[in-house]
């Protein structure tokens, strides 16, 4: 994540996002950064996510999360895919259920970038979901963001299963030196809201989005945590898709 100043200037997207007449859209926020603080210490989604992917097993297991990006691409985390075959790997795209709902279809490949936790998954089919534009920038330290997974909710592994109910949590980014090992310029420390709430096991690969102008933006895949193995006890690492827009456009066309 490039170096970040609560008085920098945000830059906003630019265009309106694309989408079929049919397309099942995630309702925007009210304003601008409009987040409240309720995934650890998160609360079940308060509108479908039409961008919203869980990654599973052929026979619907869920073991990561992924976003949207165009009518066939997915994105998420490297480590969620690396070394997995694309015929084994099914997606649920655009539901709040992990179970049942949205549309489910498999893949037909995967790419992994060479150096970041970052990858990208071909669908077999195109969906009708509309998918999240990517930001033009991922933000300032302060900026309010939104994190959503269907990881575990209590903070030790293997504590407790995954969630039926997808989550959502409202945070911010914060400063860099706030997470241990993070790649100052390609990846964002995102707040442990409270010191105990934020992304878990399960959540990897899923989105981080910010609202601009009344729409949700997609500025980061969740990767790792920023200290520590017990969840939300430290900031987490997010992969700053923005800051990929370039590798991922190689593969995925502009986005």
């Amino acid at each position: 994540m490039r170096a970040r100043s609560l008085f920098s200037a945000i830059a906003v997207a630019a265009g309106a996002l694309l989408a079929s007449a049919t397309a099942s859209v995630a309702a925007p926020p009210t304003t601008d950064g409009e987040v409240a603080p309720m995934i650890v210490g998160g609360g079940n989604a308060t509108q479908v996510y039409s961008w919203m992917v869980s990654l599973q097993s052929t026979s619907g297991s869920h073991f990561c999360g992924g976003t949207l990006i165009k009518a066939n691409w997915v994105v998420t985390a490297k480590h969620c895919v690396q070394g997995t075959s694309a015929s084994s790997i099914r997606t649920r795209i655009g539901t709040t259920n992990r179970t049942s709902g949205g549309t489910t279809t498999g893949a037909s490949r995967v790419v992994t970038h060479p150096s970041a936790d970052l990858a990208l998954v071909q669908l077999s089919t195109s969906v009708s979901q509309a998918p999240a534009p990517v930001a033009s920038t991922s933000g300032a330290v302060g900026t309010a963001t939104r994190i959503i997974g269907w990881g575990q909710t209590c903070p030790v592994r293997g504590g407790c299963g995954a969630p039926v109910t997808l989550q959502q949590l409202d945070t911010s980014i914060v400063a860099d030196n706030r997470c241990s090992g993070i790649s100052a310029a390609s990846e964002i420390c995102t707040n442990n809201t409270g010191g105990n709430k934020g992304a878990c096991y399960g959540d990897s690969g899923g989105p981080q989005v910010k609202s601009v102008n009344g729409r949700w933006e997609l500025v980061g895949a969740t990767s790792r945590s920023g200290g520590g193995s017990t969840c939300a006890t430290a900031p987490s690492i997010y992969v700053d898709v923005p800051y990929f827009r370039s590798w991922i456009s190689q593969y995925a066309g502009t986005v």
